[in-house]
């Protein structure tokens, strides 16, 4: 057997909060230009929701697809293909606002969603070995660097739109810098992570079977609805806040994007300090507040008369939702036994919102107006809230329970 070249796990740990923040930077970037690249398409209101649709597609196709082909080429090589997905479906984006084309925007959107839903997966990979190999809670704070990375890509794409710097530039040189990063530090990650030696029919019938099986336990069946109720209000702000502030309250695409600027903080925030919190007062009473906070957050963005009134629903909506999604996934995963399973299909509810979420606020959106649209989304904060109790740890013993109430 050849020999694996042996990593420190600090230095992978020190690589891997920058390599979740990139893919952060890109997202970000996108989705404070997307009054920019509305305008230039002249889109209406469903017809983004339509295009915007794209990603979360893009995004599901690579979360359901990933995890057969990490286990034969490791965590590694799927990390830096999807980074280039990511940038390959980034410079397209950009091309199609150039060529004012929906359908090559579209595409791009695609082939970015693809890649940020494979890169998802394969450094959640890499991080949970570095967890275990150091023997420390580390997935909170790189999903928090995940949203520091969106936060300076909100803060990049603010002062684009400012100083009215063209989308195709934007994207292009942000790219460029991406991927000159991507290619250096990739290097220093074990290239076996995640590959398995073998892999046998029947080993992937029994996982098909639980996964199916899953869905018949209530537990898992509620915190499938908690996820999807809570990665709603985080995707409908991903996908739809700076359109949301800028037609709701007639100000200006800059302090749309400004006001974005201040949802990805208030995530970070939520995400850097959501670990401390959940050890000290467990993880119901978190997503309680939690969903009460986004929910008062929304309430402010849709009938706060004003547009600073609404800055302020929107950092509780942020603080609300940050927590809402990397909960659900460690109570899918209390129980080892099939707790991957549990765990995948709890994820795919949260990415079945943000596959559904963009073209049904897009269509409420056309015909109601984006404020009224987001009723639908506070209606899902409230479920999330009131089945919060579904999420209790159990199964935890000895040293686990801290651990798992971080994660």
């Amino acid at each position: 057997m050849r020999a694996v070249r042996f990593i420190e796990p600090k230095i992978v740990r020190n690589i891997l909060f920058l390599l979740f923040a990139l893919p952060g930077v890109a997202f970000a970037s996108w989705v404070s230009r997307t009054p920019a690249v509305r305008d230039s398409l002249q889109a209406s209101t469903a017809e983004m929701g339509t295009i915007i649709f794209g990603l979360a597609a893009g995004s599901l196709i690579g979360l359901l697809s990933t995890g057969h082909i990490i286990s034969r080429l490791g965590a590694r090589s799927v990390i830096l293909g999807s980074s280039f997905m990511i940038l390959t479906g980034f410079i397209i984006v950009a091309t199609g606002t150039s060529l004012t084309s929906t359908s090559v925007v579209f595409g791009g959107l695609a082939i970015f969603g693809c890649g940020h839903g494979a890169a998802e997966v394969a450094l959640n990979v890499e991080g949970s070995t570095v967890e275990h190999q150091l023997n420390k809670t580390l997935l909170p704070a790189f999903h928090g660097s995940f949203s520091a990375g969106t936060l300076v890509g909100a803060a990049i794409g603010s002062v684009a739109a400012s100083t009215h710097i063209p989308v195709a530039l934007h994207f292009g040189v942000l790219s460029l810098l991406i991927a000159l990063a991507t290619l250096y530090f990739y290097r220093f990650l074990p290239a076996a992570t995640g590959k398995e030696e073998t892999s046998t029919t029947e080993k992937s019938g029994s996982t098909l079977k639980q996964q199916l099986a899953v869905w018949k336990e209530r537990r898992i069946l509620l915190i499938g609805f908690i996820v999807l109720g809570m990665a709603f209000a985080e995707g409908s702000a991903n996908d739809w806040l700076p359109l949301i502030i800028v037609d709701g309250y007639n100000v200006s695409s800059n302090i749309g994007t400004y006001i974005y600027a201040l949802f990805v903080a208030a995530m970070t925030i939520g995400r850097f300090t959501g670990g401390f919190v959940m050890d000290k007062f467990g993880r119901v009473p978190v997503l309680k507040v939690s969903a009460i906070l986004a929910a008062i957050g929304i309430v402010l963005v849709i009938w706060g008369q004003h547009y600073l009134v609404a800055a302020f629903g929107v950092v509780l909506w942020g603080l609300g939702a940050s927590l809402g999604f990397p909960v659900g996934l460690s109570a899918a995963g209390d129980e080892p036994q099939g707790a991957a399973a549990k765990v995948g299909a709890v994820a795919t509810t949260g990415y079945l919102a943000f596959l559904v979420g963009p073209p049904v606020l897009g269509f409420l959106g056309e015909h109601y107006g984006l404020l009224n649209a987001m009723v639908v989304v506070l209606i899902g904060v409230v479920l999330a809230g009131l089945l919060s109790d579904a999420a209790k740890p159990i199964g935890i013993k000895g040293n686990k329970t801290k651990n798992l109430a971080k994660t």
